[in-house]
């Protein structure tokens, strides 16, 4: 512009999976994983709404749908603070939905602590149909409205995380325990038992 030199940055159009079409209205649906040391603690599904004005914000309205960390599931629904069972504007039944590509989106979240030397973040991530997770943004200070979403709460789960970051330091087998330990869904579920030497 007017012979100064300039810069622009250009970020590529994300195409949606299509398994994902109709659990949100016009925005793209993204999902927010809690990352404690490395370790993925719990995550959901952000959905928009013709309230939210198509963008996956809860507080303007949007939908949080809790994923089982061990599956990749849903676990619940929530509007507004008050569980569902289907998207108010599509009409769709979320406890059908087994999101795609879940171990690569815990290894993408996971590996951003990692990269940014943050305790505690939140990573969020779209799937896109043809390039499958992409890294949407990273926050240091994600809201607590997950744990609502997965009528669960976070201190037990960040004290069993530290537990797992003090046992190893190998990703791989972070995020396999984490999925053992988190997982809502599993036969006899207990307390982590680590012992640190």
């Amino acid at each position: 512009l007017g012979g100064r030199n300039d810069s622009a940055m250009i970020e590529a159009l994300i195409a949606f999976d299509p398994v994902l079409k109709d659990y949100s209205f016009e925005g793209v649906p993204d999902i927010r994983v809690i990352v404690f040391r490395g370790v993925p603690v719990m995550a959901m599904i952000r959905c928009a709404t013709r309230e939210s004005d198509g963008k996956a914000n809860l507080h303007q309205g949007a939908v949080g749908i809790g994923i089982d960390i061990g599956t990749g599931q849903i676990v619940c629904a929530v509007q507004r603070n008050r569980i569902i069972t289907q998207h108010p504007d599509t009409g769709v039944v979320f406890g059908e939905l087994k999101i795609p590509h879940w171990q690569q989106i815990l290894d993408l979240a996971a590996s951003c602590a990692n990269m940014t030397g943050l305790d505690y973040l939140g990573a969020d991530v779209v799937i896109d149909r043809i390039r499958g997770p992409m890294l949407l943004e990273l926050n240091a200070r994600p809201g607590l409205a997950i744990q609502v979403a997965n009528q669960a709460g976070l201190r037990h789960r960040l004290a069993t995380a530290d537990k797992i970051a003090n046992l190893t330091n190998d990703q791989d087998e972070k995020i396999k325990l984490a999925r053992e330990q988190f997982s809502q869904t599993r036969v006899g579920r207990g307390q982590l038992a680590l012992e640190i030497v």
